[in-house]
């Protein structure tokens, strides 16, 4: 990192969802270096909002995961905001049972943690029948409440991030089921402010993943029209999601990733095409895509 751009960083305020010590703080930090200012909220919407009135700059919304599948909230927050993504990360999700410092493993008769968490961790669970899953709001929260309470024969499943932020330790490392675990992560900042390339990653003009969402009307073939607009062009699709269309029951949006940049000809030409018989379109962001 340059100069400038450190010293840019040392400024930005990233909201994330859940506590200190988050997955999300450490997808974050891996977009933007260490020298920045992490906010935490207690939920997605209001990680959202702390971005639109410019109490922060940017906001990272895990969009989905390789196992457990899309987080549809932040689909539809994506839509309410009106928000741009900057960029993209995909983070490995390792998974380690945490516990008070003077907790053994044997100790252990209750583990909390968000139920996504609990669930890749069944393995674990069928090795030690004696130990109560416990599903709590999220992963680092969890390894806060038991420092806080000091609840006899508890633990956590978290990151090892919140190990160190709230004095615990790690009892077991990597007790996922899987893995190949990975959550994708969508940094997202305001309009007026989208054109900047985030620090630490490209400059704008190395985008080459575009994200889009839009609206057809609902008759037949209209999705086939679609995806006929970017296969004609051979234009990469990497992801395609059906949201249901608020007020209108059994009518839905799309959201849709490829590669290419809003630039290229082909690209506009196919946005074009789609404008011409979509309801509505929004181009959500055109950002460098994560490649790892």
């Amino acid at each position: 990192m340059n100069q400038t751009s450190k010293q840019s960083a040392l400024s930005l305020r990233v909201a994330f969802q859940g506590e200190a010590g988050a997955f999300s703080g450490e997808a974050a930090r891996k977009l933007l270096g260490n020298d920045i200012e992490l906010v935490p909220c207690p939920t997605f919407e209001k990680m959202f909002t702390a971005v639109e009135d410019e109490t922060c700059d940017y906001c990272l919304a895990p969009i989905e995961n390789s196992l457990f599948g899309s987080i549809y909230q932040n689909y539809d927050l994506l839509l309410k905001h009106n928000l741009r993504i900057s960029g993209e990360t995909n983070l490995r999700i390792v998974h380690n049972l945490i516990a008070s410092p003077e907790t053994m493993l044997g100790d252990i008769r209750r583990i909390y943690s968000h139920p996504v968490a609990l669930g890749q961790c069944l393995n674990f669970f069928s090795q030690h029948p004696e130990i109560e899953p416990v599903a709590a709001y999220d992963t680092a929260g969890s390894v806060k409440m038991i420092m806080e309470s000091r609840e006899s024969g508890a633990a956590a499943i978290a990151g090892a991030a919140a190990a160190s932020v709230y004095g615990a330790r790690v009892l077991v490392a990597g007790i996922e089921d899987d893995r190949q675990n990975y959550t994708r992560f969508l940094l997202l900042t305001r309009e007026d402010r989208s054109s900047e390339p985030p620090p630490q990653t490209a400059d704008a003009a190395d985008a080459d993943k575009t994200s889009i969402v839009f609206v057809l009307e609902n008759r037949t073939g209209s999705l086939y029209r679609a995806m006929a607009v970017f296969a004609l062009r051979e234009i990469d699709l990497t992801k395609i999601e059906s949201r249901p269309l608020v007020g209108h029951p059994w009518e839905y949006s799309f959201y849709l990733d490829f590669i290419g940049h809003t630039a290229e000809p082909r690209v506009r030409n196919a946005l074009a095409h789609l404008s011409e018989f979509a309801t509505s379109i929004k181009v959500l962001g055109c950002y460098r895509r994560a490649l790892n």
